[in-house]
């Protein structure tokens, strides 16, 4: 114990005086010889002698008083903090503006949507939290938002498709050679059901068009799955469609295998497909839509009045913008398989916008009046207005709940409705 005791006192000295690396190098010969555990041996060798300042004798005993011991300044761990509380309040505020994004469709939109909110006087920050946000990288966005993302889950709903007639046999089922979904115009369409989980009686039904090239997306409500209604929200869609459509793909129902349907797309020149039977990813980009735009935004719900429809169809005419210019979308580039795991690259996120833009296929013409078009836009007023159609949709089915699922065809019924 005193040859342990005198390599104690030996070390400490030179320990406390020595480098990191030396340090080292003094535990690995303190231990070695005395045989202490490593943690101990550094505590050991750390605790510093108290400065001794007296002795009192009382009572027949000594007590020894020493100097109190510096407590050490508290610093604060890690770097500091980068982005601040009002950096976290600009962007929450960006995020809730442009429907809750993920952090890699919102960064690479960070810039032009800051400038699109300050033009419109929605969005009131300084240079630095500016340059913040413009800098901010696709995990920190994530990273910051994690507490205010949303929480909710909707179910699934069901698929109200049935069996066309005999005629998709003189509608051929799409192929490679029929179509280039690098040209814009070749389109993939389908329909929604408004049904509530009860698919009795009449209820409305959303037809939801996108174009595969630009990701170009367009909604209109029918009443009903009857030809006659689908085939008039199918041309309301593509009078507002900014390019002309060449092409389009639909699933075996018989609101779209119809007489109706194909001399339409004969008299047009339209190269009109089905997808194969009970293979539902034949639709596959069409049928992500259907969630993102449509059930997103619309939910669940019964919706069979005539208020309903025309509520729908008004929201759809602000959400077909809201989307189209101001909701990023990512594009599968690559899909690799090894072994077991699928590794899949996806393009920078862009608006179906700004592809169009980019597009060599597209008319100039066309671009311009879209340029015109997206100028003119503001999609803060658009999110509140979607908001306040989705709040209407919302109040218009628990009324009609409480009034027993009568129809009110009166409109003035519905006014105070209105936010």
């Amino acid at each position: 114990m005193r040859q342990k005791k005198a390599v104690t006192k030996e070390l400490k000295a030179r320990y406390n005086k020595a480098t990191k690396k030396k340090k080292g190098l003094i535990l690995d010969e303190f231990c070695a010889t005395t045989g202490y555990n490593r943690c101990y041996a550094s505590w050991i060798l750390k605790i510093k002698k108290d400065k001794v300042l007296g002795y009192v004798k009382t009572g027949g005993k000594t007590i020894k008083f020493v100097a109190a011991k510096k407590k050490r300044s508290e610093k604060k761990k890690g770097r500091p903090r980068i982005y601040t509380y009002d950096v976290f309040l600009a962007l929450k505020k960006i995020w809730v503006i442009f429907d809750f994004i993920c952090g890699k469709r919102l960064a690479p939109f960070m810039a032009e949507a800051v400038k699109k909110l300050k033009k419109h006087k929605e969005l009131d920050i300084t240079g630095e939290v500016n340059s913040k946000l413009a800098a901010m990288s696709a995990s920190t966005i994530d990273r910051l938002l994690k507490k205010e993302k949303d929480r909710f889950k909707l179910g699934k709903g069901r698929s109200g498709t049935k069996p066309g007639t005999l005629l998709k046999k003189s509608i051929p089922i799409r192929t490679f050679s029929e179509w280039d979904d690098a040209v814009p115009g070749f389109t993939e369409c389908d329909l929604v059901a408004h049904d509530g989980g009860n698919s009795s009686g009449d209820f409305a039904q959303s037809l939801n068009f996108i174009d595969i090239a630009t990701c170009w997306d367009s909604t209109a409500a029918a009443a009903n799955k009857a030809q006659v209604n689908v085939f008039r929200a199918l041309k309301t869609i593509v009078a507002r469609f900014p390019f002309k459509i060449l092409g389009i793909d639909s699933d075996n129902g018989s609101e779209f295998i119809n007489a109706h349907l194909l001399n339409y797309c004969t008299d047009n020149k339209i190269t009109f497909t089905r997808s194969r039977a009970h293979k539902k990813n034949d639709s596959c980009f069409v049928e992500q839509k259907n969630y993102s735009v449509v059930r997103r935004n619309v939910g669940y719900l019964r919706h069979d009045t005539e208020e309903e429809l025309k509520v729908l169809n008004e929201l759809y005419i602000y959400l077909d913008s809201y989307v189209n210019f101001f909701q990023p979308v990512l594009k599968l580039a690559s899909k690799i398989r090894e072994g077991s795991r699928v590794k899949k690259k996806y393009d920078t996120a862009k608006t179906p916008f700004k592809r169009v833009l980019e597009s060599e296929h597209i008319d100039d013409r066309i671009k311009v009046r879209l340029k015109r078009q997206y100028d003119g836009l503001n999609p803060a007023e658009l999110k509140r207005n979607i908001t306040r159609l989705q709040d209407r949709l919302l109040r218009l089915n628990i009324l009609k709940q409480k009034a027993g699922k009568e129809a009110v065809i009166n409109e003035a019924a519905y006014g105070y409705i209105t936010r």
